[in-house]
Parts: C-alpha cells; sequence; structure tokens
C-alpha cells in the first residue's frame, strides 16, 4: 500500500468513477484497476463494488473513513520532509558569544526568518571554550566565536575582526589624551571579564607585551555589562568597538597604541558537517553575507 494508491482510491470514493479518478491522476484507467485490484489482494477484502454505479462495501466504508487522515498525515510528512531537504523549515541551534549575540546576530536572524517563516532557531550565549564542547558533543549545530584550540574533528571559517577602543568616565585622567598606550593602564582599575573569556586572554597577552604590567582589575562576569560599570566610575575597560557605538552620556573612548586587539570572528562547526546543509546551510549563507568582511 503506497500513497498513490490511497489517494487513488479516495479520488474514486469522491467522483465515483474509475474513468475521473484516473483523469485525475493521470493515470490510464487500467492502472486505476490494477491498483485497486492489488490493494483489496494486500488487505484481504473487497473494498468497491462494480456495477453501473460503484459502491463501497463495509470494509470500504470503514477503508475509506480511517484511511483519509492516513493520507493527509503521509501528505503532510511528505511536504515536511520537501521543506527540510530544501532548508525552508526545520529547528537550527545555534551557539553564539557576546557581543555577537546581542549586537550583531539579533539583525541577522531578523532578516532570515522574515524570508524563513518556517525555521525554528535556538540561541544559547555563552564563551568561546562552552560552545566548542556543545559543538563537539552535537548539542548545538554551529557557533558564532573567537577562534577555539582547534583539532581534527573542528572546522572553523573566519568571517570579521573583532577591534577594540578603551571606554572610560570622560572626566578619567586618561581621557586627556588621544591614544593610549597599555602601560597607562598601570594605576587606574581595569574591568576585565572572566578568566574563561578569550578577550581576557588576548588583553593579558598584550599586557605581558608591554612588560608584564602590575594592574589594579575588577573582575566583570559579562561583557556587555563593563560599559555600565564604566558609566557608573567604577574603572576603564578594553571593550570590542561594537559596544560603545555611539559613546554613552558620561563616557569617552580612546585608541590603543601598539598591539591593537582585535580577535578574529567566525563560524565553528564539526568538519564532518561543513559545508552545512538544509537550513543551517541557508543560515551560514546569510552570515556569510551580512558579516563577512
Amino acid at each position: 500500500m503506497d500513497l498513490k494508491t490511497l489517494k487513488t482510491f479516495h479520488l474514486i470514493v469522491q467522483y465515483g468513477s474509475f474513468n475521473r479518478a484516473a483523469q485525475e491522476m493521470n493515470y490510464a484507467q487500467s492502472t486505476v484497476t490494477m491498483q485497486i485490484q492489488k490493494l483489496e489482494s494486500e488487505l484481504g477484502v473487497k473494498l468497491i463494488e462494480r456495477g453501473k454505479e460503484i459502491r463501497l462495501t463495509e470494509a470500504g466504508r470503514l477503508f475509506h473513513e480511517q484511511s483519509l487522515q492516513i493520507t493527509k498525515n503521509m501528505e503532510y510528512l511528505q511536504t515536511s520532509l520537501s521543506n527540510l531537504k530544501s532548508g525552508d523549515s526545520g529547528h537550527i541551534r545555534i551557539g553564539v558569544t557576546e557581543p555577537t549575540a546581542s549586537y550583531r546576530l539579533p539583525g541577522v536572524l531578523r532578516n532570515f526568518m522574515t524570508e524563513h517563516p518556517n525555521v525554528r532557531i535556538s540561541v544559547e550565549i555563552s564563551n568561546t571554550p562552552t560552545l566548542k564542547e556543545r559543538v563537539l558533543q552535537g548539542e548545538i549545530d554551529f557557533a558564532l566565536s573567537t577562534v577555539p584550540d582547534l583539532g581534527s574533528e573542528l572546522h572553523f571559517e573566519p568571517l570579521f575582526q573583532e577591534e577594540f577602543a578603551v571606554l572610560m568616565p570622560e572626566n578619567h585622567p586618561l581621557a586627556q589624551k588621544e591614544v593610549i598606550v597599555p602601560e597607562e593602564f598601570q594605576g587606574y582599575r581595569l574591568l576585565i571579564t572572566s578568566a574563561t573569556c578569550p578577550y581576557r586572554r588576548k588583553l593579558e597577552m598584550v599586557l605581558q607585551e608591554s612588560g608584564n604590567l602590575m594592574l589594579d582589575t575588577m573582575e566583570i562576569g559579562s561583557m556587555t555589562a563593563l560599559k555600565h560599570y564604566v558609566e557608573n566610575g567604577l574603572g576603564i575597560a578594553l571593550v570590542p568597538k561594537i559596544m560603545i557605538e555611539p559613546e554613552t552620556s558620561g563616557t569617552t573612548v580612546r585608541m590603543v597604541s601598539g598591539s591593537l586587539i582585535s580577535m578574529t570572528f567566525g563560524i565553528l562547526c564539526k568538519a564532518s558537517a561543513y559545508p552545512l546543509q538544509l537550513a543551517s546551510g541557508k543560515l551560514y549563507q546569510q552570515l556569510k553575507l551580512d558579516l563577512k568582511e
């Protein structure tokens, strides 16, 4: 029993005619007759009484009543599978780090979901090491992150460079300078993110290059929260430029000379999943279009 045979049977009942059903299905009438004979043979019961008028047997009425929903379900399943294959439906599980999670991804997803309203998306916001493990475990489909420690199981495609600047209260002593060198951080409280944050590790590397400076630091667990702590005069912070454009009232921005901090940001997935397919593949293309430098 297949879907085409069920549809043929329902058309025969609907029109009361083998010939009309054959026309609707674009079959020869003999094909329709053979389909029904095969169906009756498979079921072991007679479904249709042939004569001047076509009538359903008791078994035919029962089969017709209960197979209608089966046909609808099978048609829905076929449509769903077709949409999944074309990337027009499905569920994408994506991981993303800050500040992209708050400042870039919402606009990309708005554009994507306008074009693909039947695609469901789940967003997990975390740090790069955590997202790397989530990708490896198959718990998310891909991630937008900084470059992790790559192994043969992972694929990373760069999209853009995240540039940094110094955010400080507008009345801070360093605000008198147009450009700041890392050595000048000494003597002022520097707001930093958690120890697992790649941005913090990059900052520490730059400071080590400047002579392993001893700094007064205050750890803030959220990258996006840093500017609010600066606004309240708790210190200065080296933050992604996208987070401080435009500048908020009471703060000012200065560039850093020397080893200007920038970090490569891109798409991380399993090597076996690259290139991404189905709906994930379409979102991947949208991300490249909107974010790639």
